[in-house]
């Protein structure tokens, strides 16, 4: 398992000993900054044990997720479900595995140090890598059939069997009822790219409530979603180069699958990803959002009814338009949700998914031809 690593400096006077907490008795021999997470803090924990175990070491972000314990419990009913699934349909001609969670020494799948900080462990998946960004349409189409395949997974479980850890996410409408406190506060000074992001939010305002709308009058149901299922998140074999599983679950909730359609569009058809350098390399590819849905369906099926197919192009505005949104909210806020670099990262970012957004625009007609081409119609 392969992503971008760093040594730890300055980090909780907890780290090691949440790290021993998890370990198997073996003496840790190093503790390494893992991936680019926006929000959890992720480790490489490794041993000095002849058989070189190692294991992903997690600090949940309480500013975010203020019930860290639904997330585990959630866990746990989602890993049952998956595994009776698994033993009962396992994928045709491929691996795929659910990362396990580790337990302390007194049993437990979770650890609150003394500062009142949730700390939880997992296994690694190995020989399998993930990437921030797509690399090709074989890429793409493996990412569309992780996600239809966990879509297929979770099909039959019920979406009262688990807490919704975070209430308000990816309802599009609230997060413009946000926006709109914040930027009444008045706190940041106004520039060319703050003013650019206001006007292009202010002309897009009225396609907030278009699946909560559908929501509203039955033509989308309340399912499970993964909730965050961006590139990043799923795995691929180093061998067959088809993915394996995916990751970072934290997320898994009741919500519309439309949500991580539109997201998985969003982030697979960029090529140039959330942190481009230039804005003119920001572009929603119409192949790769071929070879995603042609992947999705191949695992989900027939999982989605014709009306909710016909919302496949509006989610993918929408969650571009709405991470867009999330970014600069932020950005105004101070950067209190997404881990950042430097001050000005969120305002870039929202920058790119505004871009991104409109490329989606551009391409309305030969895009709604792709989904219901990919979907068999």
């Amino acid at each position: 398992m392969s992503k971008t690593m760093s040594k730890t400096s300055g980090e909780s006077i907890h780290l090691r000993e949440a790290a021993e907490r998890f370990g198997t008795g073996d003496r840790i021999a190093d503790i390494s900054r893992f991936g680019a997470g926006n929000v959890n803090d992720t480790f490489l924990v490794a041993s000095h044990s002849h058989e070189n175990r190692s294991f992903l070491l997690q600090r949940i972000n309480g500013r975010v997720f203020n019930m860290p314990e639904w997330i585990m419990q959630n866990l746990r009913v989602l890993s049952e479900h998956v595994s009776r699934r698994m033993a009962r349909t396992p994928p045709a001609g491929r691996r795929w595995e659910t990362a396990r969670f580790l337990e302390t020494r007194d049993l437990k799948d979770f650890w609150i140090d003394p500062e009142g900080r949730y700390w939880r462990a997992m296994s690694i998946i190995e020989e399998a890598n993930s990437f921030e960004s797509v690399l090709d349409s074989g890429h793409a189409r493996e990412v569309g059939f992780a996600i239809g395949f966990f879509h297929a997974l979770v099909s039959d479980l019920a979406p009262r069997s688990l807490k919704d850890t975070l209430k308000g996410f990816h309802v599009t409408p609230l997060y413009l009822r946000r926006y709109r406190e914040v930027l009444a506060a008045g706190r940041v000074a106004p520039s060319a790219d703050i003013g650019r992001c206001l006007e292009f939010i202010e002309r897009r305002t009225g396609l907030v409530g278009v699946l909560e709308d559908a929501r509203a009058d039955g033509r989308l149901p309340l399912r499970i979603i993964h909730g965050d299922p961006k590139v990043g998140n799923v795995m691929i074999d180093t061998g067959t180069k088809r993915a394996v599983s995916i990751v970072d679950l934290d997320t898994v909730k009741p919500g519309l699958v439309h949500y991580d359609i539109g997201d998985a569009l969003r982030s697979c058809c960029n090529p140039a990803g959330e942190e481009a350098a230039r804005l003119d390399d920001v572009r929603f590819e119409p192949e790769l959002c071929r070879a995603f849905l042609e992947g999705y369906f191949e695992a989900a099926g027939d999982f989605l009814a014709r009306p909710e197919r016909e919302l496949v192009y509006e989610a993918a505005r929408l969650i571009a338009f709405e991470l867009g949104l999330r970014f600069f909210t932020d950005f105004l806020e101070g950067d209190l949700y997404f881990n950042v670099s430097d001050r000005g990262q969120n305002l870039r970012r929202a920058l790119v998914q505004f871009r991104l957004t409109e490329s989606i625009e551009s391409q309305v007609r030969g895009l709604k031809a792709i989904i219901r081409e990919s979907a068999g119609e």
